[in-house]
């Protein structure tokens, strides 16, 4: 079964929610029928990536505010990040567009890497303060989940993958997204924002349940069992 993630890499309730996510999948015991596909969307498509200002300088230019206001708010992120064990540090995150970022992570997907990239963005963004939208640190943390290099800076100095970075968005538009995370399972339920893992679980399971309706076991059998059981083997 499906789940269908959108999210953004600038987003701090994404990594958060990707946590609690995680965790109400490790207690599904259906976990290993469950294939996890990360959608793009960009809260700010406008933003220019700009190292020399920090992002509580930003947040607070966009948002109005005074630093003081934006610090208290970063603070509080930090805070809710801690109790999944994330450790944020707003003051060294760099402000970037997301756009490339993006398209690396379609050719992640292409190989199954997908989630592992995602994570390593995230943790760029948000712990190590590295900039997102830089080429060669894209093409570095590409490389350390096992992606060829040569193929990443083919995609970043042309054009792969930007109509589906574009049509995730468009997407987004099409089932109702207007804040990210945004979980869909199975195109049938979805779950907004970075909710609790019970939540999760809960959608999990229902999704689940309905898909197993709509796709039953076949089971395929000869004349000749060939399985054992608590009382023999059949042969």
């Amino acid at each position: 079964m499906k789940v269908e993630i959108w999210s953004d890499v600038m987003c701090p309730f994404c990594y958060i929610g990707k946590r609690k996510f995680e965790k109400a999948l490790n207690e599904f015991p259906d976990k290993n029928n469950i294939e996890i596909i990360w959608k793009s969307f960009q809260l700010d498509p406008t933003t220019v990536t700009d190292p020399s200002i920090s992002t509580i300088d930003h947040l607070a230019q966009k948002k109005g505010w005074s630093k003081e206001q934006a610090s208290e708010t970063t603070a509080h992120v930090t805070n809710i990040a801690k109790q999944v064990g994330l450790n944020f540090h707003f003051d060294k995150a760099v402000v970037a567009n997301s756009f490339d970022a993006h398209r690396v992570s379609h050719l992640a997907k292409k190989y199954g890497k997908q989630n592992e990239l995602e994570e390593k963005l995230f943790s760029a963004y948000f712990t190590e303060g590295k900039n997102t939208a830089d080429h060669a640190t894209l093409l570095q943390i590409a490389a350390d989940i096992g992606l060829n290099k040569a193929e990443v800076n083919e995609l970043l100095i042309g054009e792969l993958y930007t109509e589906e970075v574009e049509k995730d968005i468009y997407e987004a538009q099409q089932v109702g997204v207007r804040g990210v995370p945004f979980f869909v399972l199975d195109r049938k339920y979805a779950v907004s924002g970075a909710q609790e893992p019970d939540t999760f679980l809960e959608a999990l399971t229902k999704s689940y349940e309905d898909y197993k309706k709509e796709h039953p076991l076949e089971v395929l059998q000869n004349n000749t069992d060939n399985t054992c059981g608590p009382d023999g083997c059949e042969i």
